[in-house]
């Protein structure tokens, strides 16, 4: 268990290393029918943390419902729905698998919180929802 914590901490920090984000955001935890699934996630929601605020990054955190809105217009949306708006908003050729639509789809919520570039590139956030202007 320890080794594959670790696994986390070093895999994030090298992210951060390597792409010196200024900023960081996460999905909070859910409480799942599992407690020890549950556990394990919240264990591994930690070492990510860590590594983020051990860079000194602050660390934005949104609900599921705010992801999901932001990204679909549709808090209640499904994996399938995410993945496909992520895909059109980031333009991607493929449909991302879904642990990394979730990751993008987070990144997005949080760029959409965010001002600055992203208006200045035509692009924000409406009523919590994904806008192109």
């Amino acid at each position: 268990m320890p080794s594959r914590l670790k696994t986390i901490l070093d895999g994030m920090a090298q992210i951060v290393a390597t792409y010196q984000p200024d900023s960081s955001a996460v999905e909070q935890v859910f409480v799942n029918v599992n407690p020890q699934s549950t556990l394990l996630l919240g264990q591994a929601r930690g070492a990510a943390i860590s590594a983020l605020v051990l860079a000194g990054l602050p660390v934005a955190e949104y609900t599921a419902l705010q992801v999901k809105q932001s990204v679909v217009g549709n808090g209640h949306a499904d994996k399938v729905q995410v993945g496909h708006m992520v895909q059109r908003l980031l333009a991607l050729e493929g449909a991302p698998q879904a642990d990394a639509a979730d990751a993008l789809a987070c990144a997005l919520c949080h760029a959409g919180h965010a001002t600055g570039a992203l208006a200045k590139a035509g692009m924000g956030s409406r009523r919590g929802r994904w806008v192109v202007r």
